[in-house]
């Protein structure tokens, strides 16, 4: 599996265990000695290896949760059934209704890992759309600018025939997602800016963003991007190479 984005909060967490650790010892020895910088820095150079074991400890411990909280959204998933996704009220949905693969995905447009896994859905996608089914959910977590462009393309929803194109744009985009390169985005998928507006002024998209939320929660999903292949939870970034592994292509 590609690194994603827990393995960089497992990394800023080390670093600050290890701080805090050495700031505590720092406090007891400086209340029982005043020779204290001496002794800490005596006692950590005659056992490095504690850093090391604190690390290790610690990703073990971290592997743990993943893994259990993965089996978690999977049994999860398995509750819920596969329909579940491909719910119009909640996901964009692509592709024959009666294909033999199916590929889901909760994206925020903010985050770098779905942008860093985008490349290979969107092959996948131009490759396999004949055969697959797809189902496309907006999940903004990363504040107000993914929020705001989650409402977007939930308002392109009303024009189907541009959504992907807009989606795909919006993907592509260098940069925190702003209103200006979104209305780019828009025209570049051959959207009809005007009528985008005034759908974002529906109350039904906040409704449907809303439901992405709640399903989300349902499923215990804790970041983007989260993919159900064929009814299997991948959590965090996906190779072309393993999306066709999972579809049997």
């Amino acid at each position: 599996m590609s690194a994603n984005w827990k393995s960089l909060v497992a990394s800023a967490a080390v670093a600050a265990l290890v701080s805090v650790a050495v700031a505590f010892a720092m406090l007891h020895w400086s209340r029982a000695t005043a020779s204290s910088d001496r002794q800490i820095h005596s006692w950590l150079v005659a056992h490095p290896e504690v850093l090391f074991e604190m690390q290790a400890a610690y990703q073990r411990k971290s592997d743990q949760r993943d893994e259990q909280a993965l089996k978690e959204s999977q049994a999860a998933v398995d509750r819920l059934g596969l329909k579940t996704f491909f719910d119009p009220r909640v996901a964009f949905v692509s592709g024959p209704a009666n294909a033999r693969n199916s590929v889901v995905e909760f994206f925020d447009y903010n985050c770098a890992h779905c942008r860093n896994t985008f490349p290979a859905v969107m092959k996948f996608y131009e490759a396999h759309k004949a055969d697959t089914r797809f189902a496309f959910i907006e999940l903004p977590i990363f504040g107000p600018a993914s929020n705001n462009a989650a409402r977007s393309a939930l308002a392109a929803r009303r024009q189907p025939d541009k959504y992907v194109a807009f989606h795909f744009a919006l993907m592509s985009q260098r940069g925190a997602i702003d209103p200006a390169n979104t209305i780019d985005a828009a025209k570049q998928a051959g959207l009809d800016v005007n009528a985008l507006m005034a759908a974002l002024k529906d109350p039904a998209v906040d409704v449907e963003l809303n439901a992405a939320h709640a399903l989300a929660e349902r499923i215990k999903l804790d970041g983007t991007p989260l993919f159900i292949v064929n009814g299997k939870v991948h959590s965090g970034e996906i190779a072309l190479k393993e999306l066709e592994q999972l579809t049997g292509h």
